[in-house]
């Protein structure tokens, strides 16, 4: 009896033994699961970080070949219009050798002009305007000088030709009376009448243009050749005139 007792007893010891083997077996299998569990989820969540910025490189570099093309689309409209804009500078160029070939005999035949101008007509500030001529004749051979420089100032001098077939002046210059030169006020209404009136006031001169020369006045003249010298000083409020004419009436177009 004992010994079945014996037996019984570490029959029952050995079954808890063995029970609790397994329990402890069981729950480190369980422990080791957890862990594994836990790093297998660390190593998803990684992946998926990683899976995540790697997606946001990706479309940033998509923009960036984008922005690439759309740059080079760019690049190719901007090169094919400067090379449009070439092919018409060149153009432009050839046009401009031609036309300067033009323009140069055309300036030169626009001195003369201007030169044949003053020497036939009234000799209102004849000197200076001479002077302008011959400085144009210079200015021609001077390379330092544009051809549309040149252009402008030929304009210019006739311009300032113009101005005087229309404007009301007076100025103080040189007469030659035969082969005397006297220094006298001149006063000139356009290219129609040129007047003169000594310094001293007692003697009046008008321009004959049939005569090309100088032709004495009476002294009925003198009233109106004072008031005309008057309003043209701005000394007098501008009125009536009456002055007499020099240039004939056949003559005026050519004037």
């Amino acid at each position: 009896m004992f010994r079945q007792y014996l037996w019984v007893s570490l029959f029952v010891a050995t079954s808890a033994s063995v029970n609790a083997s397994s329990l402890d077996s069981a729950q480190g299998t369980q422990n080791s699961t957890h862990v594994a569990a836990a790093a297998s989820q660390q190593r998803i969540d990684t992946s998926a970080t990683n899976a995540l910025s790697l997606q946001g490189e990706i479309e940033q570099l998509q923009q960036q070949v984008n922005n690439l093309e759309v740059y080079g689309q760019h690049l190719t409209a901007l090169i094919a219009s400067q090379n449009s804009e070439v092919s018409s500078l060149n153009a432009q160029i050839d046009e401009i050798k031609f036309t300067r070939q033009g323009i140069v005999p055309l300036m030169y035949q626009m001195i003369a002009d201007l030169k044949q101008q003053v020497q036939a007509g009234m000799p209102i500030k004849q000197a200076q305007r001479l002077e302008r001529v011959e400085k144009l004749d210079t200015m021609m051979v001077r390379a330092d000088v544009s051809d549309a420089e040149k252009y402008r100032r030929i304009l210019e001098a006739h311009q300032i030709e113009l101005d005087y077939g229309t404007k009301l002046s007076t100025y103080q210059g040189e007469m030659q009376l035969g082969e005397q030169s006297i220094e006298a006020n001149m006063l000139h209404l356009g290219r129609l009448s040129l007047v003169a009136r000594s310094l001293d006031r007692t003697q009046y001169w008008a321009w004959n243009a049939a005569n090309n020369q100088w032709q004495a006045l009476d002294n009925h003249y003198a009233t109106d050749i004072d008031h005309a010298f008057s309003v043209a000083n701005k000394q007098t409020a501008p009125s009536l005139i009456s002055l007499p004419i020099s240039t004939p009436v056949t003559t005026q177009q050519e004037q």
